[in-house]
């Protein structure tokens, strides 16, 4: 048995409420930080995309060099990794400790040699330094607060400019960087400032709601952009490629086009109203496309020369995916943390928002019912039901909170909680099962129930339409049994607890059939079955994912790391008896298709 890594459907940025978040473009892709990972990906071609996980903190910030060889990347504990873009190991390049504090922003050099980074921190706010020996190349002081941008003169003679919470722009020549000037337009935060690609102005952006542009050798102040500004902070600006045109990103949820040399708006577009369409940051990435960053974490995609709306706006997950499901051979669900379920496809990359009115808190559970729909429980202590992409009107309280959810063959829907089991059909309690054990996982196939719980054990039961009938107690689980799964075909059932230790139960014959499948060192999350009933995959917290096979219980695949921080959920899209797409997600936020060739 083998297996590829066929394709990465990416997060969405993480955002902060009030605070800039920097997005950054290289040869047309964007570039952009969610938790511990550094997100490269191409908008028009959702195949290319890249996750780094080398950071230990969470990555805040990260730029591609101008030669396009290397990444720089910094995160909260004030640490820049320097790694390779080209092939597909990252290899690392250095990594400087250069703040005592989170990194706001940083920029290279025009030779790709030189970095700034630029943050909070006590001994001092940003630290300029060779990217390939970490050794000082000048000082950047003047601050006295947190610096929230930098920017670098990519030509010689090399200039930086700092933008800080001081309300001040200080001016530094180089190389070595040394102070030059303090610069004082604004009166709030200045949030962001940016070099023009021919380094003859840099423009600077702030709470006042303010645009000054200077010149980019002296530093010296040329004007304001005043012309039908923006209503609230702007938290990030970007430069066209031919230098002619600035865009803006404001908190009033609007994004502007400016022309430089008239300082007019020459186009606005609004994107919605709400604290979820406030705008956080930008990028240009070709001259027909630019990006803006919603505080919702939806990617805004614009064409210059087009209309008054987005292109198009790219939707995804922006904390952990906590659970999934197939929907068809070539779609599947994620629910997310934050309580968003995502539709994505799995051949395309395009992913879109389950509409109405979901759940406010992370989704702990979906399940298949036999009619097509979807249910959905999470943490809101709510069972609701999605069709077509929609979540429908129908939706239940529950009595305590849900870990699980599973479906029976008449559509009556099991809820695993805290301490009872729930059967709800037609949005209506049938029973409220009590249980002597701390249910956390459960399982549906035709009428069996299979129910897995704190106490180390399996306990089977037959649905008769009222009542949960005992039929066996299954044992051989070395901890919580944490997650549950039948066999297509009813045969088998699957059951993972939280050593790391699956073990299959024939159901028939109430016995285990191997406990041999023991090779994870955490908790089971997820179990999903192959159409044929002849391989299990199994998803765990220490990051692996693991490919059972029922006929030779010794064999399996390793996927090893297949998700940093934890998988979540694994699911199969397709599968024969001799190869199979297998999904998995997890803690990153991202999901990954791989590609299983079982041999005889």
């Amino acid at each position: 048995m083998s297996f590829k890594a066929a394709r990465l459907y990416p997060c969405n940025p993480t955002t902060t409420r009030g605070a800039s978040t920097k997005l950054s473009a290289s040869k047309g892709k964007i570039v952009y930080t969610n938790g511990k990972t550094v997100i490269i990906r191409d908008l028009n071609d959702p195949a290319v995309a890249t996750a780094y996980a080398g950071h230990t903190q969470n990555a805040t910030v990260a730029r591609i060099s101008p030669s396009g060889y290397y990444c720089a990347s910094g995160d909260a504990s004030g640490t820049v990794r320097v790694w390779d873009t080209v092939g597909e190991d990252n290899s690392l390049k250095g990594e400087y400790k250069v703040i005592s504090g989170r990194i706001n922003d940083l920029d290279w050099d025009g030779e790709s040699k030189r970095i700034i980074a630029v943050g909070d921190g006590r001994e001092k706010f940003g630290h300029a330094f060779m990217m390939d020996t970490g050794s000082s190349t000048g000082e950047i002081i003047g601050h006295s607060k947190v610096i929230n941008a930098v920017s670098i003169r990519a030509q010689r003679p090399f200039r930086a400019a700092t933008a800080s919470d001081d309300t001040q722009i200080i001016f530094h020549q180089g190389t070595p960087y040394k102070f030059d000037k303090t610069i004082k337009t604004h009166t709030k935060f200045v949030q962001d400032v940016k070099y023009s690609p021919s380094g003859d102005h840099f423009v600077s952006v702030g709470s006042d709601a303010k645009i000054f542009i200077y010149d980019g050798k002296t530093g010296d102040t040329l004007g304001e952009f005043e012309d039908s500004g923006h209503k609230g902070s702007i938290m990030a600006c970007s430069w066209s490629p031919d230098n002619k045109s600035i865009v803006t990103s404001s908190l009033d949820c609007t994004v502007k086009l400016w022309d430089v040399e008239t300082r007019k708006v020459t186009s606005s577009w609004e994107v919605g109203t709400g604290v979820n369409y406030q705008q956080v940051g930008n990028a240009w990435l070709t001259p027909e496309s630019l990006v803006s960053l919603s505080m919702s974490g939806d990617l805004n995609a614009f064409d210059p020369r087009v209309g008054d709306k987005p292109t198009r706006i790219i939707n995804g997950p922006t904390k952990a995916i906590t659970a999934a499901l197939p929907t068809s051979s070539e779609t599947f669900l994620a629910g997310t943390a934050e309580g968003r379920l995502v539709q994505f496809s799995a051949g395309t990359g395009e992913t879109a928002y389950v509409a109405g009115d979901g759940h406010t808190s992370l989704v702990t559970g979906l399940s298949s019912a036999p009619d097509g729909k979807v249910v959905s429980v999470g943490f809101d202590d709510k069972l609701r039901e999605i069709e077509q992409r929609n979540f429908t009107p129908a939706s239940s309280s529950l009595g305590s909170q849900p870990r699980s959810v599973a479906a029976a063959s008449d559509g009556t829907v099991f809820v695993a909680e805290v301490n009872a089991i729930e059967a709800i059909r037609s949005n209506q309690k049938v029973a409220d099962v009590s249980v002597g054990y701390a249910p956390s996982s459960v399982a549906a196939h035709q009428t069996r129930v299979a129910i897995g719980g704190e106490d180390r054990k399996v306990h089977l039961h037959e649905w008769d339409g009222k009542a949960l009938k005992d039929l066996a107690v299954l044992e051989g689980n070395k901890g919580n049994v944490t997650a549950v799964a039948f066999s297509p075909d009813g045969t088998y059932l699957a059951a993972g607890d939280s050593s790391g230790k699956v073990v299959l139960f024939n159901v028939n014959e109430r016995k285990a059939v191997t406990s041999r499948w023991s090779f994870h060192s955490g908790r089971i999350n997820s179990l999903s079955w192959t159409a044929d009933s002849r391989h299990c995959a199994s998803g765990s917290l220490d990051t692996h994912v693991y490919v059972w096979s029922v006929e030779k219980p010794l064999r399996n695949i390793a996927i090893k790391n297949a998700g940093p921080g934890g998988i979540n959920s694994v699911l199969w899209l397709e599968s024969d008896g001799k190869a199979g797409k297998l999904v998995s997600a997890g803690a990153d936020a991202c999901a990954r298709l791989w590609e299983v060739t079982f041999h005889a």
